[in-house]
């Protein structure tokens, strides 16, 4: 075998082995993005277009998640917030779709004392998607039957829909700041 036959074959070992590593480390790397935004990885991809914008439409989520200062509220501040759940689930009964609207400003005002930026609806969606990727169905449900009672177009049974993925949220907001999904305390 010629010297320039070898030269070939090791070339060509060698771009094997860098190909194959490159798509072992990226099929990693999108195991970890399905791992941790849940099922807002597959609604990325449909939005996306494909996996590669999606992919990277994910990364920059998680860049911009790392530089906030998310923030565990204080067992006292957690009490309160319970409190003030139970109070706007009350009223419910005789108002509900105040009732839903008090919800969303409380699931707002709580992001806010959590650190996530609070300036727009889509922008929150991508904030929470890092954290939060399995509960955010839920925001958008009770977020699009809210904003329908704000017309008088959603019935009583759909506010009470609104009320429980509201709920869901807060709880999973009321959690420690990494995400673990452990209570500190029952609500």
């Amino acid at each position: 075998m010629s010297t320039e036959t070898l030269v070939v074959i090791i070339v060509a070992c060698v771009i094997v082995l860098i190909v194959l590593g490159a798509g072992l480390w990226m099929l990693s790397r999108r195991r970890h993005l399905k791992r941790r935004f849940g099922p807002e990885y597959d609604r990325t991809v449909e939005e996306a277009g494909g996996r590669l914008p999606a992919d990277r439409e994910l990364r920059s989520r998680e860049r911009r998640h790392d530089a906030l200062e998310i923030r565990e509220v204080s067992p006292e501040v957690r009490q309160q917030y319970a409190d003030d759940w139970g109070r706007v689930q009350e009223r419910f009964v005789d108002r509900p779709q105040g009732a839903v609207s008090e919800a969303d400003t409380l699931v707002t005002r709580l992001m806010r004392e959590r650190g996530y930026p609070t300036e727009g609806y889509d922008q929150q969606l991508q904030d929470l998607s890092v954290e939060h990727g399995r509960t955010l169905e839920h925001y958008r449900d009770a977020h699009e039957i809210h904003t329908r009672s704000s017309g008088s177009q959603a019935t009583t049974e759909e506010l009470r829909g609104a009320m429980v993925h509201y709920r869901a949220l807060f709880d999973e907001l009321l959690v420690t700041p990494s995400g673990s999904g452990q209570r500190t305390e029952e609500t």
